[in-house]
């Protein structure tokens, strides 16, 4: 017979039964506290790092750290309103330890020169803020009115200040009317009430009448320099005649304290006020105008109206030119 050849039987497998329940181990309230607190941790630290940037911008501190605030005053002064609002912020600022003007400017209008001259004045005086000016490339008549009130005045051998002197300038376009066969008709009471008329040439009463009104503004530069400067008018006066000097030919006039530029009159100012090692600067945020903003602002800047030369008056200026 043949042998059997069957295959063997399969292996035993033992019967598999589901595992016993286990319920979830139930998290202390402590977890859920610590949850949302860490959440809410991170958010905050978050929030801060973004207020932290915009406010190193804008000049104000949350945190209390010892700055030296800086202002830009750069090119034609013709509004005293913004660089007066920065310096009040940062005067009230109790973490800002110190100002430093930091000017690039041939002047500008008298009138806004002469208020931020006063304003430097009175804050120095009122508050106790030290206020440094530091010259770059140009200081000279309005913005170096600005910073004679300053405590201490900063130049580079080669900046330009000075120019202590009053102009006062308009457009006459008698010739061209006269040209376009055109006449300047007004009615007036007051033999001077017409004086500037930028349609025909000033008569002789009137030219000693706009003298005056230099000649009055002149003084009053004249006597702003030298108590800010420290010093007397008869000091100031022979410096007065309308020219600039170098940094290095104003330091032995007493035009300014020392040579150097912003970064000498930074550390030296921190170390006046007490800051050790590297002071923190914060600056006001600066406006960024793009085309878009220019020509919603009615396009002014880019294509002036014509016309505003027939209102141009007779304008008194502190300026280099």
């Amino acid at each position: 017979m043949p042998e059997d050849v069957s295959p063997p039987p399969p292996p035993y497998v033992a019967p598999s039964y589901p595992a016993p329940y286990v319920p979830p181990r139930r998290r202390s309230a402590w977890f859920y506290i610590g949850t949302i607190g860490g959440s809410f941790a991170v958010i905050a630290l978050v929030l801060t790092g973004i207020i932290w940037g915009t406010t190193r911008s804008s000049g104000w501190s949350p945190f209390g750290s010892d700055e030296i605030a800086v202002i830009d005053v750069t090119g034609m002064i013709l509004t005293a309103d913004k660089i007066d609002a920065q310096l009040r912020a940062y005067a009230d600022d109790d973490s800002v330890k110190a100002i430093i003007l930091h000017i690039d400017s041939p002047g500008g209008a008298a009138s806004p020169s002469q208020e931020i001259y006063h304003e430097i004045e009175r804050l120095r005086q009122e508050k106790h803020t030290k206020i440094v000016a530091s010259v770059d490339s140009v200081g000279a008549s309005g913005a170096y009115y600005i910073a004679s009130a300053c405590d201490r005045v900063y130049a580079n051998q080669a900046s330009v200040v000075g120019s202590i002197g009053v102009v006062m300038e308009w457009t006459n376009y008698g010739d061209l009317m006269r040209w376009a066969k055109l006449k300047s008709v007004d009615i007036h009471a007051g033999e001077l009430k017409t004086a500037g008329d930028p349609s025909r040439d000033m008569t002789p009463k009137e030219q000693a009448y706009f003298q005056s009104l230099v000649d009055n503004m002149y003084s009053q530069f004249v006597h702003d320099v030298a108590v800010g400067r420290h010093t007397t008018e008869d000091k100031i006066k022979p410096l007065a005649t309308g020219q600039v000097w170098t940094g290095q030919q104003a330091l032995p006039l007493g035009l300014i304290d020392k040579e150097g530029g912003l970064r000498v009159a930074l550390m030296d100012t921190a170390k006046e006020v007490g800051i050790s090692g590297e002071p923190t600067v914060v600056s006001p945020a600066k406006e960024e105008r793009g085309l878009l903003s220019m020509l919603l602002s009615g396009g002014e800047d880019l294509f002036p109206n014509p016309g505003k030369l027939l209102e141009h008056a007779p304008g008194f200026y502190f300026l280099w030119k």
